[in-house]
């Protein structure tokens, strides 16, 4: 059965980008990035591309391209133009398919509409990527209870980064989230690497 998702995470800088490489190539599935903020010259696409081993995934393109490195809303409007929920139409695929979103849950994408609203729109289950640093359990909470608010599906929960039991037992048993998998603080990200993840996903993506 086809499978698709898309990755979401508590903030920013939290390993998105690395976690859908891992889950795209666990899968051999296709990738799309909605919107991408500044990084033109070699997008998240292009992380993505350059860390996977299959063939069979295919990029979609980005329904939005802003050049500067800022929340969408404030990117779009320095670009002169206004970002519209009704541009985003999931790709056709015959593909499982990741989607991973630029910044977090509530990060604005015009004056009046989030992330959230995108995640509503698109109507597909989340996958949530969480990191240890301070707030974090906060900011997972909040970003969980926000899904929750607006009946969206909670496919699983990913902690990226030093494993911390203590906050990671916490957000678990509060959450009752499902746990699909931890990924180590790794000193270098390869194709090897993203191998090595591809491996353990697999299997809780497929139950």
């Amino acid at each position: 059965m086809k499978k698709q998702y898309i990755i979401a995470g508590v903030g920013t800088e939290i390993g998105k980008t690395f976690i859908s490489s891992i889950l795209t190539e666990s899968l051999e599935a296709d990738y799309w990035k909605p919107i991408q903020s500044g990084s033109l010259e070699f997008t998240d696409s292009d992380t993505v591309k350059s860390l996977i081993s299959n063939t069979k995934t295919h990029f979609h393109k980005e329904a939005y391209r802003l050049n500067e490195p800022l929340s969408p809303h404030a990117a779009a409007a320095i670009d002169g133009i206004e970002i519209q929920l009704d541009k985003f139409e999931i790709p056709q695929t015959d593909n499982h398919l990741f989607v991973e979103l630029a910044g977090g849950i509530m990060v604005p994408l015009n004056e009046e509409c989030t992330n959230l609203d995108l995640i509503k729109k698109l109507n597909l289950p989340v996958i949530l990527v969480s990191k240890n640093y301070l707030g974090s359990i906060n900011h997972t909470l909040l970003s969980i209870e926000v899904l929750k608010s607006r009946n969206i599906e909670i496919a699983g929960l990913i902690f990226n980064g030093v494993h911390t039991p203590t906050t990671e037992n916490f957000i678990l048993n509060y959450t009752k989230v499902k746990l699909l998998g931890q990924v180590n603080q790794e000193r270098e990200i390869t194709k090897e690497t993203v191998r090595k993840y591809a491996e353990s996903f697999r299997n809780a993506l497929c139950d």
